[in-house]
């Protein structure tokens, strides 16, 4: 289903993705944001997952901006360097790749935007700067910038066991950005991934059923 693909950034530099078309006429565009292990086989499933549900889904390759074709594990090695490449890759940078991205598939009508972990944060960052409908999925590190105000639909998804993500800060979320789709789930951190020790299948189908009613509504019904 779905191919690389090279994305040209406002930053003259290309970086990688992937991309995936839904069998038929498209209903919109979702770029899928990813967590800090890549664009590995769990984001690349997640991207044939809206394309199965009719949307054309691209996944840029953040980390390309500083090392191209990065997929980590989930192990304690991954993570700690999969936190070094974002931290060097920096959110100025992946919003604008989560552009590019965006421009790249303009063609299929209207793009919202989905993001993990780290991508959950750099997704909200897409709202508030590029004015996309967006769902974040325990964007940990979102607490800095939610006096930045939306400018589209937003969602967020939470586990109540993450320890990333504590009571106060959901609470915070929830005084700063008030208008928002705020869901919380009897789960831990990444309980979206099946790759990961904190998957919860119960939690993850409910979180993507909110997810496309939400992307039903606010993308291919704002076509």
């Amino acid at each position: 289903m779905g191919q690389t693909v090279n994305l040209p950034t406002g930053a003259m530099q290309c970086i990688g993705g992937y991309r995936a078309d839904p069998a038929g006429a498209p209903r919109g565009g979702i770029v899928v944001v990813q967590e800090i292990f890549g664009v590995n086989a769990h984001i690349r499933s997640v991207a044939d997952g809206y394309a199965r549900a009719g949307y054309v889904a691209v996944a840029p390759a953040i980390f390309d901006f500083v090392e191209s074709g990065v997929e980590l594990g989930y192990d304690e090695a991954g993570v700690e360097r999969g936190r070094k490449l974002a931290a060097e890759v920096g959110f100025e940078r992946a919003v604008a790749a989560v552009a590019s991205a965006a421009e790249a598939i303009a063609s299929a009508g209207k793009i919202g935007v989905v993001g993990y972990c780290w991508g959950g944060t750099v997704t909200f960052l897409s709202n508030t700067r590029l004015a996309l409908p967006t769902v974040v999925y325990y964007g940990g590190r979102s607490v800095p910038f939610l006096h930045e105000r939306a400018k589209a639909p937003l969602m967020f998804h939470f586990g109540e066991r993450d320890p990333i993500i504590p009571a106060e800060a959901r609470d915070k979320h929830r005084e700063l950005q008030p208008q928002a789709q705020i869901h919380v789930y009897p789960a831990g951190h990444g309980f979206n991934c099946d790759r990961r020790a904190d998957y919860d299948a119960p939690s993850a189908a409910l979180a993507l059923e909110r997810t496309l009613a939400f992307f039903d509504e606010h993308v291919a019904g704002g076509r």
